[in-house]
């Protein structure tokens, strides 16, 4: 009985591993925040966000990427804001 074959590899062949494709870019969506109530007489983390924000001015507007850490800050002080979805 002669089982050379039987179950073992040949030497010098690699198994066959897939390639790596590239990762896809993930663009994020843009929003269009605007501050229209004013931060006086609110606290002061919420004026820190605000200026985090960019939104220095009442009814300055910015456009800014739909970020997870965006969002939480847009989220604390939304009762300030005007948030559409930008073009």
């Amino acid at each position: 009985m002669d089982n050379q074959g039987a179950g073992h590899e040949v030497r010098g062949e690699r198994p066959h591993t897939p390639r790596l494709t590239p990762p896809t870019i993930i663009t994020m969506k843009k929003i269009k925040i605007t501050l229209v109530k004013s931060p006086i007489d609110r606290p002061e983390r919420q004026k820190l966000t605000l200026k985090a924000l960019g939104l220095n001015k009442l009814n300055s507007a910015r456009e800014v990427e739909a970020s997870a850490q965006i969002l939480g800050m847009v989220r604390k002080v939304n009762h300030l804001l005007k948030v559409e979805e930008a073009v």
